[in-house]
């Protein structure tokens, strides 16, 4: 008996020091990192910076697989579901946050599926008016859309995506009257912005910047709370001119399914981390607009929860609801 209980003893501690062993060898082969929106857009540019990156730095190929649709929960839902093994990782955006609000019932609980790994990057919104538009400030067209009651559109990437809610919260914090508009991602409702079927945008702003270069558009504001100098250092923010403190970003990170062995998320942050403060990601991420975050996974995991909590409130009172 004593002999078959050191045999058993024996036997558990190798398997346990062979899993050991295998996390710390990981990543053995290619990682996944799933983006839940198409290839190209603002949030698939950062990822694949952050996926060259990591790819360098781990010895291992980092593969970027779009899995867009339904406000990015069915790339949310592909990660939730798989392995929790370190070969799947998910570059999320604030649609983690919003996701719970916006559906009355998901295949997954956004709050439990997922542990997070660190945060990335914030690109603020900014603030777009057609070329035609007769205003030049951000008061001169606060007063415009006032005087044209409810005549004035603005364009979204999509019912319930932040650039909805943040125009949303915008128009109610400084009292405009404005009709919604949703499209099917940012491409197609830049492209009316830019032809007058619509009005003003609230869009990221490395999504934004060469159309503001190519006076396709105009940049009235920056929905940030300190201006950036780094590419629209003569724009000012709206907690400046005619909304204090107010700040929305499209915030970005990476997180892994729920069960992920501990070594492998420590391994991922700290090579998230020093990718982020590396010469060539720091500058490409700056000349985007881009303000570069970089997180311990237990401040991440608050900072989403407190977001779920701030965006649920947004959505209520926007009267946005999803099947």
């Amino acid at each position: 008996m004593i002999i078959k209980t050191v045999s058993l003893a024996v036997a558990t501690f190798a398997l346990h020091t062979a899993a050991m062993a295998a996390q710390t060898q990981w990543p053995e082969k290619p990682v996944t990192m799933v983006v839940p929106f198409p290839p190209g857009g603002p949030t698939d540019i950062v990822a694949r910076l952050l996926a060259q990156q990591l790819t360098e730095r781990l010895g291992q190929t980092v593969i970027v697989e779009n899995k867009g649709g339904a406000n990015a929960t069915i790339g949310m839902q592909a990660v939730a579901s798989a392995k929790p093994d370190g070969y799947t990782i998910l570059y999320n955006t604030s649609s983690i946050a919003l996701s719970p609000a916006l559906y009355k019932s998901l295949s997954y609980d956004p709050k439990t599926a997922f542990d997070p790994v660190s945060s990335t990057a914030n690109i603020p919104l900014v603030l777009l008016v057609n070329p035609q538009v007769p205003v030049k400030t951000v008061e001169e067209f606060k007063s415009y859309v006032q005087e044209n009651g409810g005549k004035i559109s603005y364009g979204s990437a999509g019912a319930g995506n932040i650039t909805h809610l943040g125009a949303f919260l915008m128009s109610e914090g400084v009292g405009l009257n404005a009709q919604h508009v949703p499209y099917r991602g940012s491409a197609p409702a830049m492209i009316d912005l830019i032809g007058g079927q619509t009005q003003f945008m609230l869009n990221t702003l490395n999504d934004s910047l060469n159309f503001i270069r190519d006076g396709k558009v105009k940049a009235l504001a920056l929905a940030s709370i300190e201006r950036n100098n780094d590419v629209l250092p003569n724009v000012p923010t709206l907690s400046e001119t005619v909304l204090k403190d107010f700040e929305i970003g499209a915030w970005q990170g990476v997180v892994v399914p729920k069960g992920t062995p501990v070594s492998v998320i420590e391994k991922l942050n700290k090579t998230i981390r020093e990718s982020l403060v590396s010469e060539k990601m720091t500058q490409q991420l700056k000349s985007q607009g881009a303000e570069i975050l970089g997180s311990s996974p237990e401040e991440y995991g608050v900072f989403i929860m407190a977001e779920m909590d701030r965006w649920k409130k947004a959505v209520e009172e926007a009267g946005v609801q999803s099947n």
